[in-house]
């Protein structure tokens, strides 16, 4: 039984930014010598995220002004504000990111894909993208595989 994790650090640009990181997912299968079992990628922030889509740019641009508008920085005029936007007082912060972890509730923090004969399974297009909602930040990803060696 291999069961072997990485972390690897994803640096993003901008506030908003999808970062491809299929590679990373198909080095550490390839590296670790597994030949059948699982890969789970996930993220370790709260404001942050993981999704698997097709990999073409337009649709990275849709994907983030969706959920820019499902939960946009600051509540729309008239709407009730967000709670978390205030002086927290059992940790002495200021939360003013409510909309960033609320894009990562509907976006997700993991993904898993099945590994076949040394190889991760996924469709043709489906792409692994980091998802920064809070940036820039540098931030960490936990890969890990899990099954039997060749």
């Amino acid at each position: 039984m291999i069961i072997k994790m990485e972390r690897i650090e994803v640096q993003s640009t901008k506030d908003m930014e999808m970062i491809d990181i299929t590679s990373h997912l198909e080095r550490v299968v390839k590296e670790s010598g597994l030949h059948n079992g699982i890969v789970l990628a996930m993220t370790t922030h709260t404001s942050s995220g993981l999704i698997v889509t097709e990999g073409i740019e337009c649709l990275e641009r849709d994907v983030v002004a969706h959920l820019d508008r499902l939960a946009p920085k600051e509540a729309p005029p008239g709407a009730p504000g967000y709670w978390h936007n205030r002086y927290l007082d059992f940790d002495g912060r200021l939360g003013f990111n409510a909309g960033d972890h609320l894009k990562s509730i509907l976006g997700g923090i993991n993904c898993f894909f099945a590994v076949e004969n040394g190889k991760v399974v996924r469709g043709g297009r489906q792409t692994v993208y980091f998802v920064e909602y809070d940036g820039p930040l540098a931030r960490t990803v936990i890969i890990q595989v899990m099954g039997e060696g060749a």
